[in-house]
């Protein structure tokens, strides 16, 4: 269920991609007259880029950015790029992005070694769709000329590897069909490797980066009844290890991910300092997918709203946008 709001009836692609350009003009006729007059109201008009970008959803951001290169030559990333800034900027970028082209770009990012992220790696190898997940690798393959598969293996060792470049090479079936007999045998061999302590045994990755979720559920709920723990509750063995850690992401992303995101945001929005990163990253890949059961669990878990708790942990524009698109009713 997504939480973006979009107009019933919205202005033609060529009638956005004018009211940007001319909000970026403004902003440059005002640098350009700063030195002969007080540019105080000047520059670009943030509000104007929210109203139309934050309410648009990604078929008709595409032909925004079609429509506006074709009319002025110029990319609207790029012009976005230099006329915002900070979080605003980061937020806008990759919202404006096509889906498969923002998640092709964080999986790069988090492939860096001064923004590595096993877990942003994770999250989209588990959080998307089978279809969604080969539209990345096909972005990236365009973007960056070489394969996902290929960076996450080069920058990553051990257990992580083993577990990473099979999640982001999965091509799962997305039926809900399940076998009975399946399930009760592979949680029985789970159950067997994780009280062995070989959380990287061979047959653990295997299931967890192959089967389809709704097999995989079949499976977890027959791990929780026939051994009495749910299977994350067992993997909590060593609380410090990494590897577990990023283990037990992977089985609440890939069974429940509004659970995994309502974490990621309260973790990110309550903590010492605000992870703009992470929320950014939340808000701008889920607000087309999931965002209304993310903003129920998040209620239900905190007893506040996820409006509030955004509204009182950001501001200005970037609070603006992300309160826009969680489909905040005033924004």
């Amino acid at each position: 269920m997504a939480s973006l709001k979009v107009p019933a009836s919205v202005p033609p692609p060529h009638e956005d991609a004018e009211q940007l350009h001319k909000a970026f003009e403004d902003a440059d006729l005002a640098v350009n007259i700063l030195f002969f007059i007080s540019s105080s109201g000047w520059g670009t008009n943030e509000g104007l880029i929210i109203s139309i970008l934050a309410h648009r959803n990604a078929a008709q951001r595409n032909l925004i950015r079609q429509v506006y290169t074709e009319a002025h030559g110029q990319d609207l990333l790029k012009d976005l790029d230099k006329e915002l800034s900070r979080d605003f900027e980061r937020a806008v970028l990759l919202w404006t992005l096509d889906p498969s082209e923002r998640d092709a770009y964080l999986a790069n990012e988090a492939t860096k070694r001064l923004t590595s992220s096993n877990w942003v790696l994770m999250e989209i190898a588990c959080t998307r769709s089978s279809h969604d997940l080969f539209k990345v690798r096909q972005a990236y393959h365009a973007r960056y000329k070489k394969s996902l598969e290929e960076d996450v293996a080069y920058h990553t060792t051990g257990d992580f590897r083993k577990l990473l470049v099979p999640l982001v090479s999965a091509f799962r079936y997305e039926g809900e069909e399940v076998n009975t007999v399946l399930a009760k045998s592979e949680a029985k061999i789970l159950h067997e490797k994780i009280s062995d302590k070989a959380y990287s045994d061979e047959e653990i990755i295997r299931i967890l980066t192959t089967r389809s979720k709704a097999q995989l559920n079949a499976t977890l709920n027959h791990y929780n009844n026939a051994f009495g723990n749910s299977i994350n509750k067992n993997l909590k063995e060593d609380a410090d290890n990494d590897f577990l850690k990023l283990l037990r992401a992977t089985i609440k992303c890939l069974t429940y991910p509004e659970k995994y995101f309502e974490k990621l945001l309260r973790l990110s929005i309550k903590k010492l300092g605000t992870d703009e990163w992470a929320l950014t990253r939340v808000v701008t890949t889920r607000a087309e997918v999931d965002m209304e059961r993310i903003k129920e669990e998040y209620h239900r878990r905190n007893s506040v709203t996820l409006d509030r708790d955004i509204a009182g942990d950001t501001s200005g524009d970037y609070e603006r946008m992300l309160l826009a698109l969680i489909g905040h009713s005033d924004a």
